[in-house]
């Protein structure tokens, strides 16, 4: 059975032709992907690495990836997303392959990098634990592996539900779904039993009376966490 929520393809294609708009409803990713770009590099210089990125959506870490010196692999499966990152990476003249197929699928076929990205992607799939899975296969012995996600607890459902979408609206209505939020236990527990070590885990805050998006310490709502396989 395909781990997908068509629920939440749909959501995403309906809005596919404003993924790259800094003013649309992914706002908030133009304003993180600064934040998660840094990370990421910070952890690994990315020139010449083989890296695939999960849930790619409009391409917009991809392309960021790209432009550290990444050789970059990108995969989703909402097909009118695709066609928006495809179309982005022509006016970009960026070299990233891009392919509409699940985590798992391409697990199967036997393909390795050195580096792998899954990030706001996890909490809108049925089975986690199984992309949990599938990035295990995909990543080199002595890779690593980047997740973002949200924490599931009274004070991430007020966030990240509430005051994002209907407070703030930073989101439109709907874009999560509380119960599929993830502890950092859990992304931990499906990690290990893969043979996935925790590297690092890191909070990623929001300051409604700046704007403003930051790395911190408190990782009770959004949190970065990277896994090395050995």
């Amino acid at each position: 059975m395909l781990n997908v929520d068509p629920l939440e393809i749909q959501k995403f294609e309906a809005l596919a032709s404003r993924w790259w708009d800094p003013n649309s409803e992914f706002k908030p990713l133009h304003e993180i992907n600064p934040l998660r770009m840094n990370y990421i590099s910070q952890k690994i210089n990315l020139a010449e690495k083989q890296v695939l990125d999960i849930g790619c959506g409009g391409g917009i870490l991809a392309e960021a990836m790209t432009h550290h010196g990444a050789i970059v692999k990108a995969i989703d499966l909402a097909e009118a997303s695709l066609a928006v990152a495809k179309l982005h990476r022509l006016e970009s003249k960026l070299d990233i392959d891009y392919e509409k197929i699940s985590a798992e699928d391409l697990a199967a076929t036997g393909q390795q990098f050195e580096v792998v990205t899954c990030l706001e992607m996890l909490e809108h799939v049925p089975s986690p634990a199984s992309i949990v899975a599938a990035c295990h296969a995909l990543v080199k012995p002595g890779g690593l592996v980047f997740y973002s996600t949200i924490n599931r607890n009274p004070k991430a459902y007020a966030f990240a539900v509430l005051g994002a979408e209907y407070l703030l609206k930073l989101l439109p209505r709907g874009t999560h779904d509380y119960a599929k939020f993830i502890k950092p236990s859990e992304l931990a527990s499906w990690n290990r039993s893969c043979g996935l070590q925790l590297e690092e885990q890191i909070g990623l805050g929001y300051n409604p009376l700046s704007k403003k998006y930051s790395l911190q310490a408190n990782i009770d709502v959004n949190y970065i966490a990277y896994y090395k396989k050995p």
